[in-house]
């Protein structure tokens, strides 16, 4: 009688594989579930962050022109660009002035007579004063720091240094120091005492009226200009608040010279802006369709189609961007007066020629159009503000999914614990039933072996 045969220990069955099959077969409806909700809560997450930074790029634009002085804007010509230079603001009026350069301002710059010995040699010891625009510090000069270079390094490390930078300058002569008041203008002119050591630094005074050992190279000047007759000054060499909304930048001194400074609007600026407004106009509505779209042959759908948020927001930049602007003549109350009309997909098309002719005609009034307080620009940056603050539509909207997904991520912890138990369950079935089988296998083989060894039967 033949024995029980099994291979290996027991049954001889892959208890592992067998086990890792069953319970990825009861794992896998569950994961499939909760892949294809991850998939649609991140698909869907994506889609609010594209519509975000569309709706910021046109919020973007539309600062630009959402006011009416952010949308007049102001250029400046000058007769002589060499000569002076010149920018306008919005509030700048227009008009054109006339202006005479006398002078520049110059920070004041003193220099030391020649040291033959060059920076390292001796000046002498003492205390230096400087005094500049009415405060004072003082540097010890010791034995360590007694050399031109020494004194320059003193300077420059004082903690309390009110504005002065030395130098060394190597000429053909000697060494010289050098000392520049980073104060431009009148109010930044130096005074340089000495006191105490051996007396030699006096050869660094500089304090005019009583002793000025000390070059000067340069003078604390302000500048001065002549602006429609009447003298201005200034420490430095732009000017802002002489003509109100314009910086000017005095570059050439010339006294006898009349310049002219012209300010206009500046329409290609403002053309420009309402170029980039269309722009990410249509870029923000094209991300909608995108989102909301339905394939019929496919039947692929975006991740927000039938989305009420998203239909909301579209809604609502329809309609504003349908609205005359109150207060502003026929011809210049709507897109469509001034060449922008909606073409059939939504997006916006610009007739250049029309624009360019309308903005030429009357710039002021398109101004108004885009920028007064119930204008398109002021109405349609409302209308992407709302969903985009903190606590608007779209944060809230992706903090619920964020929520759903961090959902999501618990339930696949639970199905792994859950799978554990079910793991170890069926791993402990299996192993039964192995030990089983293993006795029964002990058991055959021992009747086998009993069987075969009874006394054979006499044949007569």
């Amino acid at each position: 009688m033949a024995g029980i045969q099994a291979n290996g220990v027991g049954s001889g069955i892959d208890i592992n594989s067998l086990v890792s099959q069953l319970v990825a077969a009861e794992r896998a409806p569950q994961e499939r579930r909760l892949g294809r909700a991850q998939a649609g809560v991140d698909s869907q997450i994506s889609a609010l962050g594209s519509l975000r930074g569309s709706l910021s790029s046109l919020q973007s634009s539309l600062s630009s022109i959402r006011t009416e002085s952010a949308f007049r804007a102001r250029k400046a010509e000058v007769s002589d660009p060499a000569a002076i230079s010149a920018t306008a603001t919005s509030t700048a009026a227009t008009g054109s002035y006339e202006i005479e350069v006398l002078q520049l301002a110059s920070a004041q710059r003193l220099a030391s007579a020649a040291f033959a010995g060059g920076p390292t040699a001796e000046v002498g010891t003492g205390t230096l004063t400087v005094t500049i625009g009415g405060n004072a510090f003082s540097v010890v000069i010791d034995a360590a720091r007694s050399s031109v270079a020494g004194i320059r390094d003193a300077i420059n490390a004082a903690t309390d240094n009110t504005g002065v930078q030395a130098t060394v300058i190597q000429a053909v002569d000697g060494a010289r120091l050098v000392l520049s008041s980073t104060r431009p203008g009148a109010g930044g002119a130096m005074r340089v005492t000495q006191s105490g050591g051996d007396g030699s630094l006096a050869a660094l005074v500089y304090d005019p009226g009583v002793a000025t050992s000390l070059a000067q190279l340069a003078p604390a000047r302000d500048a001065s200009v002549r602006i429609e007759g009447f003298t201005v000054a200034s420490p430095t060499n732009g000017l802002s608040g002489a003509i109100e909304g314009v910086t000017l930048n005095l570059l050439e001194a010339a006294p006898g010279t009349t310049l002219k400074v012209t300010v206009a609007p500046d329409s290609a600026q403002s053309t420009d802006r309402i170029r980039k407004f269309v722009a990410d106009y249509n870029a923000a509505i094209g991300t909608v369709a995108a989102l909301r779209r339905f394939d019929p042959a496919t039947r692929s759908a975006g991740p927000l189609l039938g989305d009420s948020l998203l239909q909301g927001i579209e809604s609502r930049l329809r309609a504003e961007l349908s609205r005359p602007t109150p207060g502003v003549a026929d011809g210049y109350a709507s897109l469509a007066a001034i060449g922008i009309r909606t073409a059939a997909d939504g997006k916006l098309t610009i007739d250049e020629g029309r624009l360019a002719a309308a903005v030429s005609a009357d710039y002021d009034a398109v101004g108004r159009m885009f920028g007064a307080a119930g204008g398109l620009a002021a109405r349609l940056y409302a209308a992407v503000d709302a969903p985009l603050q903190s606590g608007g539509s779209l944060s809230t909207r992706t903090t619920d999914l964020q929520a759903s997904r961090r959902g999501i991520e618990r339930e696949r912890e639970a199905l792994e614990r859950r799978m554990v138990a079910v793991e170890k369950r069926y791993r402990a079935q299996f192993v039964a039933m192995d030990n089983l089988l293993s006795q029964l296998q002990s058991t055959g083989n021992y009747l086998s072996q009993q069987l075969a060894a009874l006394p054979k039967p006499r044949q007569d």
